[in-house]
């Protein structure tokens, strides 16, 4: 019990400072580098150097209370702003999977709901076309065959279904739901929990992974706004900021794409199992009718 309490308390104190303290104390320092300089200064080096040759000469700097207490305040410091920032990065998690309430959503979707249709349409003309070559054996059909391979990976880049989300992660996460739907009618929502029983330990760890990476991509891009707000005293800060936001969404984008593909993998390979598992005969791979009738028992209508 000693050995497991220590590390468990090794772990605790590892994330913690992973999570929280280090970044913490790199914005803190970073804080002060903005205050201490600004913007007419901002590459003075000089003037950092005084400031902290006179905080060095200062009477407490040579007392060790006077240390230990400055030590443990800038540690809370520290915590506290890694705390609060991982707040903004929950927030900035839940608007790229639902987005802000209000008209703005309403209108981010109908624009990407427009612009989803629009290359469906064009993918769509292009697909006709290139059959109606291929049946002609007219010259250019390879070309028009191209041509609609490329429009289909334009609306896929838009996303796989149309959007119902404003932003593209909300879509992409919840997009194994319809998918799965229109394939076996199966009600994912319903399901997911029983599937993720079924599901082996490494499944379940790709998948907790990738959910993971995904929250840990929200919270990068929380600092990088944290960064950005320094830049009103620091301009080099808003770089920083920026290009941090940037890798912080796209880390997101890619971590959303991984667990949906995931998501619909778990369904693929155990969806079989689930049906036997509630006592229907499943053969084969999981039909629409099979799916029906799993979705229809685990809702428990009255």
């Amino acid at each position: 019990m000693t050995a497991f309490l220590n590390a468990l308390g090794g772990k605790l104190a590892e994330r913690w400072l992973a999570l929280l303290a280090i970044p913490g104390l790199v914005y803190l320092v970073a804080l002060t580098v903005a205050v201490t300089l600004g913007q007419r200064h901002w590459q003075d080096t000089g003037r950092l150097r005084e400031r902290l040759d006179t905080l060095a000469a200062a009477p407490g700097a040579h007392s060790a209370g006077v240390l230990a207490v400055v030590a443990v305040g800038v540690l809370a410091g520290a915590a506290l702003t890694g705390t609060g920032v991982q707040a903004v990065g929950a927030l900035v998690e839940r608007v790229w999977l639902t987005g802000p309430r209000g008209p703005v959503t309403r209108w981010l979707t109908a624009r990407r709901l427009r612009r989803w249709r629009a290359a469906d349409d064009a993918y769509r003309t292009a697909l006709v076309a290139a059959g109606r070559a291929r049946l002609g054996g007219a010259a250019d059909a390879d070309a028009l065959a191209d041509e609609a391979e490329a429009r289909y990976a334009h609306r896929n880049e838009g996303g796989l279904v149309a959007p119902r989300h404003p932003f593209w992660t909300g879509d992409r996460v919840t997009t194994p739901d319809r998918r799965v739907w229109r394939a076996y009618r199966l009600d994912l929502t319903v399901a997911w929990p029983h599937l993720w029983l079924l599901a082996p330990d490494s499944t379940r760890a790709e998948l907790g992974s990738a959910r993971a990476t995904l929250s840990a991509a929200a919270r990068l891009t929380a600092w990088g706004l944290a960064y950005l707000l320094l830049g009103a005293w620091w301009w080099p800060a808003a770089l920083v900021g920026a290009v941090t936001a940037a890798t912080g969404a796209v880390r997101g984008r890619t971590a959303a794409a991984s667990f949906a593909e995931l998501a619909e993998a778990l369904v693929d390979l155990h969806g079989k199992d689930l049906a036997q598992a509630l006592g229907l005969e499943c053969a084969g791979r999981l039909t629409p009718a099979t799916g029906e009738e799993v979705t229809r028992l685990l809702s428990k209508p009255d």
